[in-house]
């Protein structure tokens, strides 16, 4: 179990007080929603960065794991009654399962290969989605208005779904956290380093390659489940649309990838761009957040190339290139590389 410092428990007292104050500032429905959109996307930024930023998986196929949390929770929620919250926890199985079972074949895929993979898939599903009768193909499914309670999880007000969205997200970092500080984590990191050399210390590359990918889907799905909920209406289009991969893969690269708080910056400066650029232009504008996006990306590549976030720290997010960086640092971290091999044999 990771040694909790007193710098992790004063930077979660940060990050509390700031979730209390931010919807404060403001009454206003619009602020309140841009801050809605900066935790969702803060959450698809952690979740995908397990599996990107830690272990070397660049995923551009995000939107098929967010799409089955959305449509698991809704056709439970249309057919059968069941709560959202039920539903969140069904659609993070099953689209923990998928993603194992797209990550067990691709497991010998690297690079470009890797990531044309995972946008093949998120295709697919977006086809599946749009000509699938039985959850209303292309023409979407627009939720059942209720109650306003907490177990249906639907509001009238926007409060609710932020404290919703950011207490999600706070989970999801935890769980970041104690990967980042685990064994678990050490392997990750030495997968993307050099997943030869990994292999050679005795690392099952492939188990810990799924379960990045499932621990990734998990969170990427639950994501899914709020944003059916918080907007009411589904189709392929708006949860399964390969945009929506690419800015959740923007959002960690301009934070920092690999690092804890690094897709939650990204998020907290991306997202209020995006949707004030939107409302302020409307349709005529539409395209300008991505064009600042592009820019912004370019300034990181040369000035910073590790993301924002490496402006403060003293060492680059993502460390190491070769075999000498990951021996050392699994063996100081872990033991001695014997014992590497014997406890990675037994996972």
């Amino acid at each position: 179990m990771p040694k909790i410092s007193r710098k992790t428990v004063l930077t979660v007292l940060l990050y509390l007080g700031i979730v209390a104050i931010t919807p404060l500032c403001s009454k206003a429905p619009f602020y309140r929603h841009v801050l809605i959109m900066v935790g969702l996307y803060g959450l698809l930024g952690v979740a995908w960065n397990i599996m990107g930023g830690y272990t070397g998986l660049y995923s551009f196929g995000q939107s098929a794991y967010f799409g089955i949390g959305a449509y698991t929770s809704t056709m439970l929620l249309v057919k059968a009654g069941v709560s959202p919250w039920i539903g969140m926890i069904c659609g993070g199985i099953l689209a923990a399962i998928v993603a194992a079972g797209v990550a067990y074949p691709c497991s010998r895929l690297r690079g470009p290969y890797f990531t044309i993979a995972s946008q093949a898939v998120a295709r697919t599903f977006q086809i599946l989605m749009t000509n699938w009768d039985y959850v209303e193909g292309a023409i979407g499914i627009p939720l059942p208005l209720m109650a306003d309670t907490w177990w249906l999880m639907q509001f009238k007000g926007k409060m609710p779904y932020h404290i919703i969205i950011f207490s999600l997200l706070g989970i999801a970092i935890l769980v970041c956290y104690y990967i980042e500080r685990s064994r678990t984590g050490y392997y990750f990191r030495a997968i993307r380093d050099s997943e030869e050399v990994a292999s050679s210390l005795g690392i099952d590359t492939v188990r810990q390659r799924i379960i990045a990918a499932m621990v990734s889907a998990f969170f990427t799905a639950v994501a899914g489940t709020f944003y059916a909920q918080y907007v009411l209406y589904i189709d392929p289009e708006s949860v399964t649309q390969h945009a929506l991969s690419i800015e959740i893969v923007m959002v960690a690269a301009v934070g920092g990838a690999g690092t804890i708080w690094g897709p939650v910056l990204g998020a907290a400066i991306l997202m209020p761009i995006s949707q004030y650029a939107r409302a302020l232009l409307g349709g005529a504008g539409r395209g300008i957040d991505l064009i600042l996006y592009g820019i912004i990306i370019m300034l990181i590549a040369v000035v910073r190339p590790t993301g924002i976030l490496g402006f403060f720290q003293r060492k680059p997010a993502i460390e190491g290139e070769g075999g000498d960086d990951i021996g050392t640092t699994i063996t100081a971290s872990t033991g001695t590389d014997d014992e590497v091999r014997g406890s990675a044999g037994q996972s």
